[in-house]
């Protein structure tokens, strides 16, 4: 096995292996060359070649959200490392564990006008867990000749002479520890920034380096009995109790504490798509049970909650988000292990540590209370749920009718990957089959990376992963399908309306050439081309019959993977959408 000559490629990649960091995602480059050499003739490391690194983050990234481990991202110096960034956000804000590995100039050619180089030292510093910026080793003493700058070779001989090249790789292999450690532990992005110098491509047959290996610790799990305690008794007095899920992974909280919530009458549960979280006495479709009630303040009052309690990720829903600013609970608990977003301006306690932890020892201590609390919540549901079906079956084809079609036929036990804005947003108004695991870049809810991000989750995953998505995003992210890693299950459904439609329910001049050009960004794009370069299959639907027919056949087995674009009239989905809000009243 060929490698890398340069100790601190040696060190990246033994410690990556001693971690269990198996997928590595690089995009090609000449600085980053030791460690493409070094990863790449390791049997062990399963390695992708993306050229793009806005794809190919977003590509590990899907990748990570599933396994729920470090996916590595390597790539050269210079701007390479900032296309980077919008990945490295949404990781942060999603808890989704990243490891950047990040090949620099050295240290004596930053800030001088050498090629290829930009100050890439804690870049990501306000949205990263931690920032590893290595040391350069010591050249060799047969090679400092050659280097031209006089007072350089006097530095190098100096720092040789004293033997600080042994320091240098101790503090390297401490800091890389620390980072890939801190990615695994508390679920996030972190970033290896590391300096080399020519030559690059020199080979060895084996290790020099031997790095030691620090293993990750978690923090207990425990509650202080005293807090516990506590936690108890304020549950217990409490007649109107509310549990809102945000993003939160499939299966990750255990049945049994769901059951036990769902049977008491105090306790409500509200849920949404990207919550995986199922019980036919939960809340879900927020928006639906909201909206018609988000002016009544009378019967807003009787159902503000006494104790809110939430875990998960972002939440989606804006008329929720309301209701719980406007009617503030008079105790907010959030429980995660790391962070504690104050969402509703009524944070009391953040409990640290795990959903299923805190359930395990507060629900069976938990005494059911005399309360209409959750019958009330049920009422406005069913009313909801009858006047949504009537909606639907009157309504014209456009956005709206095409979500009730898709969300009707998807497979049982696949993936869906969802595109933001409209997308997900449609998706929250329907009850969705509870055989699927939903996924959404909610962290930054950004369109950028959706589909590469659908792409990397359909490439790890034995299920198939449908991707829905609009137009905009879709075309934002095309060179997702630029790469050798698609799935011939994968299935891409675009609903074209010509432009940002979402645009239209927002207050306006509509129909300006303004409007038209700076927020709707009108177009008339189609993905047929798209599809031929890539090797899609392509189908299109511009009516109710069409979408029907073609989804008989969409999800079925092809030897290559298939896109559905699917065209809607632009000029009635915003208006379809506002009465919707209206008839369910």
């Amino acid at each position: 096995m060929k490698l890398p000559k340069i100790p601190l490629a040696q060190t990246v990649i033994q410690l990556c292996k001693a971690k269990e960091v198996q997928h590595i995602v690089i995009s090609p480059g000449s600085r980053n060359a030791p460690l493409t050499i070094g990863f790449s003739n390791d049997d062990y490391f399963t390695c992708y070649s993306i050229v793009d690194e806005r794809c190919a983050s977003f590509f590990a990234l899907g990748i990570a959200q599933q396994l729920q481990e470090p996916v590595a991202i390597v790539c050269t110096s210079g701007s390479a490392l900032l296309n980077y960034y919008p990945a490295v956000a949404e990781a942060f804000y999603s808890d989704i564990p990243l490891l950047v590995l990040s090949a620099d100039r050295p240290k004596y050619l930053i800030g001088i006008g050498d090629g290829q180089t930009i100050n890439q030292s804690d870049v990501f510093s306000n949205h990263i867990l931690y920032s590893a910026n290595l040391k350069q080793d010591i050249k060799e003493e047969k090679e400092l000749k050659e280097e031209l700058p006089i007072l350089k070779n006097i530095e190098n001989k100096l720092e040789k002479f004293l033997g600080l090249q042994q320091t240098i790789q101790q503090e390297n292999e401490d800091v890389i520890n620390t980072a890939i450690n801190k990615s695994i532990v508390d679920k996030g992005p972190v970033h290896i920034n590391i300096p080399f110098d020519e030559p690059l491509y020199d080979l060895v047959d084996d290790y020099s380096i031997h790095p030691k290996v620090i293993l990750p610790e978690f923090p207990s799990a425990k509650t202080n009995p005293e807090i516990l305690e506590s936690l108890v008794n304020i549950w217990n007095l409490a007649s109107k109790k509310m549990v809102l899920v945000g993003v939160n992974t499939p299966n990750s909280i255990e049945k049994q504490w769901l059951d036990i919530l769902a049977e008491d009458e105090s306790v409500v549960v509200f849920t949404e798509t990207t919550s995986n979280i199922h019980h036919k006495d939960f809340f879900n479709s927020i928006d639906k049970i909201i909206a018609p009630i988000e002016k009544d303040q009378n019967l807003l009052k009787e159902l503000q909650p006494d104790l809110l309690l939430t875990f998960g990720g972002m939440v989606v829903s804006k008329k929720i988000k309301a209701f719980l600013r406007n009617y503030k609970p008079k105790t907010h608990w959030h429980v995660d292990t790391k962070n504690a977003n104050d969402t509703f301006f009524s944070l009391t306690n953040h409990l640290k540590g795990e959903p299923n932890t805190l359930f395990s020892q507060l629900l069976p201590k938990a005494e059911s209370s005399s309360s209409n609390y959750k019958s009330y919540w049920t009422t406005i549901k069913n009313d909801r749920a009858i006047k949504h079906k009537q909606y639907v079956s009157t309504i014209e084809f456009s956005d709206f009718k095409v979500f009730d079609v898709l969300l009707e036929t998807l497979p049982d036990n696949s993936i869906l990957q969802l595109g933001n804005s409209s997308t997900i947003r449609y998706t929250q108004l329907f009850d969705i089959n509870t055989t699927l695991k939903v996924y959404c870049n909610r962290g930054t809810s950004g369109i950028e990376g959706s589909t590469s991000t659908a792409v990397g989750c359909s490439f790890i995953n034995n299920e198939q992963t449908i991707f829905i998505t609009g137009d905009l995003s879709f075309f934002y992210d095309s060179n997702a399908l630029w790469n050798n890693y698609i799935p011939n299950n994968f299935r891409i459904i675009v609903v074209n309306n010509g432009g940002g439609g979402i645009f239209r329910i927002l207050p306006g001049h509509k129909n300006t050439e303004n409007f038209d050009t700076y927020f709707e960004t009108k177009h008339e794009l189609n993905a047929s081309q798209l599809c031929d370069m890539y090797n899609f299959q392509y189908f299109k639907a511009s009516n109710e019959q069409e979408l029907q027919n073609e989804l008989q056949t969409f999800y079925s087995e092809s030897k290559i993977p298939k896109l559905l674009e699917i065209f809607t009239p632009s000029r009635v989905n915003d208006e379809i959408l506002l009465d919707y809000f209206k008839f369910i009243k």
